[in-house]
């Protein structure tokens, strides 16, 4: 047997595509004392790994050419050398744009099968919701009467805020790209409304729906969608900087906005990386599985089959094409 293993070939230059990866053949591994060998199902797809495909210092190292990119999956174990984990148990946690995946059985949880689907352990349940989940918890804070503006609402991080906001009490506000997205966004995950950054005039649409203004802005895309929302910031606001995918294509980061009003408002503007809290993955995992699996929590979710795809998924993702979480189905899924 063979693993198939899609590596960084070069360097993208703008949005990456195809040309940048290259998928290989390798000998399968064997784990040694305390690794899982898995045969991955799901493999996620998320905006970071833009980032990862710059060779320049950031919060976690570079993908190096000729090394397996990056990216978090579900996947079933076929061998094992770690107490606690034998073939046929499903697992979260293996890393690699590969079929299969050696890993420290310390990286891997295991997944309840007949739960919620396995695929939910990579979005709503998985790192995206648990963003979304601490970054409300630690830095949003937002009280019920409140306003929230969540950017990208429809994306898996985005729709699992604002659905916690509505959960707190608070208005809550998104910002999607296109009247469907922006429907569902309303329709499906009830918030009170939602504004189409494609639209005419972003800033006169989101004025309309924060006629009290903001109180938390959860951001993850920047850009003019950044600042519109900035001009609309109340006395004390928070600010969650999640992401700006809108900017991870470019080369140079363009001019930063004039934040002398941040002094005046007394707002607040916090970065976040939802690995500083690990102990935030249980806990929201706990929380939120039962409102998954009794349908009170949704979210929307986007696949495409082969490994082979994962190029062309991710430039979706960076060009906003997805509709929900971004997966690709390496393998068949037991569940």
């Amino acid at each position: 047997m063979v693993r198939k293993s899609m590596v960084l070939r070069r360097r993208p230059s703008g949005m990456p595509g195809p040309d940048d990866f290259a998928l290989i053949e390798q000998d399968m591994p064997e784990p040694g004392p305390g690794e899982v060998l898995t045969r991955t199902i799901w493999l996620s797809i998320d905006p970071y790994m833009r980032g990862r495909l710059y060779d320049r210092a950031s919060y976690a190292p570079a993908v190096k050419i000729g090394e397996v990119m990056t990216g978090e999956s579900v996947g079933e174990v076929v061998a094992s050398a770690a107490p606690g984990f034998a073939p046929g148990d499903i697992v979260v946690g293996s890393r690699g744009w590969q079929t299969h995946s050696l890993s420290p059985a310390a990286a891997l949880t295991h997944v309840d099968r007949n739960g919620p689907p396995l695929s939910t352990w990579l979005g709503v349940l998985g790192m995206p919701g648990v963003t979304a989940h601490s970054g409300l918890k630690d830095i949003g804070q937002v009280k019920a009467g409140e306003t929230l503006v969540v950017s990208a609402a429809s994306g898996p991080v985005g729709s699992v805020a604002g659905q916690i906001a509505k959960r707190a009490g608070a208005r809550v506000v998104g910002i999607a790209g296109g009247p469907e997205k922006c429907l569902w966004v309303q329709e499906t995950l009830g918030f009170d409304d939602c504004v189409d950054h494609r639209g005419l005039d972003l800033a006169a649409g989101l004025q309309a729906a924060c006629p009290k203004g903001i109180d938390v802005y959860f951001e993850n895309v920047g850009g003019a969608v950044q600042a519109a929302a900035f001009s609309l910031l109340n006395p004390f606001a928070r600010v969650v900087m999640c992401g700006m995918v809108a900017q991870y294509n470019d080369a140079n980061p363009p001019p930063g906005p004039n934040l002398a009003f941040v002094i005046g408002k007394r707002v607040r503007i916090e970065g976040m990386i939802v690995i500083d809290k690990p102990e935030r993955f249980p806990e929201w995992r706990a929380l939120a599985a039962p409102w998954v699996k009794e349908g009170s929590l949704k979210y929307r979710e986007c696949a495409v089959d082969g490994l082979e795809r994962a190029p062309d998924a991710l430039a979706m993702v960076l060009r906003g094409e997805n509709f929900g979480k971004m997966l690709v189905r390496v393998g068949a899924d037991p569940a």
